[in-house]
């Protein structure tokens, strides 16, 4: 996996973030995020949705565990893997439908279901900087080798 590095210091450069990788994605794409409680997951969501042309409001899934948003530019699947009881629940809710939506899918507390992700799965990690600074965030991008899309993005 070939690994990025941002720090963002406010939910809105969280978002911002989101919007730059929203850039780079296609139909079929699966983005694995995991953080703490608060990290700012549905916020780098909503940066991607907006990308994706999606002018809903994004809020988390936690509790339908999946929100779809089909009036954009492509469909977003947003899954939160919570209250998932292990990667089985996934496939029973139908994930594999999701994969050929034609669309991308956010999966938040992804390392839950991590063991039914395809291959080429795009991991965002989210870590809370809380002693530099209330809203600093160190985000990770990890993706699969030969996936140069994101090249540009520096490090």
């Amino acid at each position: 996996m070939k690994k990025y590095v941002f720090t963002t210091e406010s939910e809105n450069e969280t978002m911002n973030l989101g919007r730059k990788v929203g850039a780079f994605l296609k139909p079929g794409d699966v983005i694995a995020m995991t953080g703490d409680l608060g990290a700012g997951k549905t916020h780098f969501t909503m940066g991607v949705a907006e990308t994706l042309g999606i002018t809903e409001y994004v809020s988390s899934p936690t509790f339908t565990i999946v929100n779809e948003y089909t009036k954009g530019k492509m469909p977003l699947y947003h899954m939160d893997a919570y209250r998932l009881g292990d990667p089985d629940e996934l496939m029973e809710i139908g994930f594999e439908e999701y994969l050929s939506g034609g669309g991308v899918i956010i999966i938040e507390w992804a390392d839950i279901v991590e063991d039914v992700l395809p291959p080429d799965t795009i991991w965002v990690e989210i870590q809370r900087m809380d002693m530099v600074g209330l809203n600093t965030r160190n985000i990770i991008l990890k993706v699969p080798e030969g996936d140069d899309r994101f090249a540009d993005f520096g490090n």
